[in-house]
């Protein structure tokens, strides 16, 4: 996991750098404030405690009214998984309106739940870097936040995105397979997968949607961290489709406008079923496995490893048959 390091200073965008239509392009306290987080970030490595931010009232006004909003929504809009972490995370994490919660406090939050944690980054990451991550069981967090002249708006991820439409889920078992699913498989890919496999994550993590019953409720980040999308999603307006990998993959998207088309998953556990059905099908000359113990990838390229990788299996069955004998 400390081979993530390497990725401190590898961002295509955003960070330091504003694009000129960023609503802070223009302000040079924001672009500063900015630029002492970020540095931050670049300089973390792994076993570090992470950066902890005092923010700004400024900052924490801004956070007070995305997360007023998006609170008022979730019930009638979320998925229950999410409904289900979101007050364990006001429990123990320090969610609520009056300020930024920490991503050391959260990191450690999720360790205990799923195993996953956070580290922060500078801006966005290269797909294949984002994506590699996961397989570790790893989220990198952006810590700044959206510019205060419009705070309903943001061209890019930072910490409401990050904590309010990523963080409750990675603490849902199920999700936190599925998403590692995707990271394992992107491990030693082409590029070509690397490609459908960043468009599976877009219309899982970042947008899908699930069936609950009659209802259909929203998991994807992007929605959940977007009054007005999370709405819409949710209407006649746009398609809606069974989560399928192998058609996902190849779906065209927008970025800067609504999704015409969202893919409904009918579970976690179905979705990542699926994926490991279509990740099969990729042309990769190896296989992986994950060592929670020693937060390692594993590749299963020799008779010895996947010799011990069947002993660890089979003493894992002898004790799950022990177990139901004991029901």
């Amino acid at each position: 996991v400390s081979d993530l390091d390497t990725f401190s200073e590898k961002v295509l965008e955003m960070g330091e750098e504003l694009s000129s239509d960023h609503p802070g392009a223009k302000d040079p306290v924001y672009r500063r404030r900015r630029l002492e987080i970020v540095q931050m970030a670049k300089t973390y490595r792994t076993g570090q405690p992470l950066p902890r931010i005092e923010y700004t009232e400024q900052e924490r006004d801004t956070w007070r009214q995305v997360y007023t909003r998006l609170r008022e929504m979730y019930p009638k809009y979320a998925c229950r998984e999410f409904l289900h972490v979101f007050p364990l995370l006001e429990q123990n994490c320090g969610y609520g309106p009056d300020d930024i919660p920490q991503i050391e406090d959260i990191s450690k939050f999720l360790k205990d739940c799923t195993g996953f944690t956070l580290r922060p980054v500078m801006g966005l990451l290269t797909p294949r870097d984002f994506l590699n991550s996961l397989a570790f069981r790893v989220f990198h967090s952006t810590q700044y936040i959206r510019h205060h002249s419009d705070p309903y708006y943001t061209p890019e991820p930072d910490c409401c995105h990050e904590l309010l439409g990523h963080v409750p889920l990675f603490a849902d078992p199920n999700f936190a397979e599925l998403a590692q699913e995707i990271g394992l498989a992107s491990l030693g890919a082409s590029d070509d997968d690397i490609e459908k496999l960043a468009t599976i994550f877009w219309f899982t993590a970042e947008f899908g949607l699930c069936r609950e019953g009659a209802d259909v409720r929203a998991y994807g980040a992007g929605l959940l961290s977007s009054f007005g999308e999370l709405e819409y999603a949710l209407t006649e307006k746009p398609e809606h489709r069974s989560f399928d990998p192998s058609h996902a993959s190849t779906q065209k998207y927008p970025i800067t406008e609504y999704q015409p088309i969202y893919f409904v998953a009918d579970s976690f556990r179905d979705a990542t079923s699926k994926l490991r059905e279509f990740n099969s099908t990729m042309r990769r000359p190896f296989q992986v496995r994950y060592n929670p113990y020693t937060q390692s990838v594993e590749v299963l390229d020799s008779k010895d490893k996947v010799q011990h990788f069947a002993r660890s299996i089979r003493n894992e069955m002898q004790l799950l048959a022990s177990a139901l004998e004991q029901i």
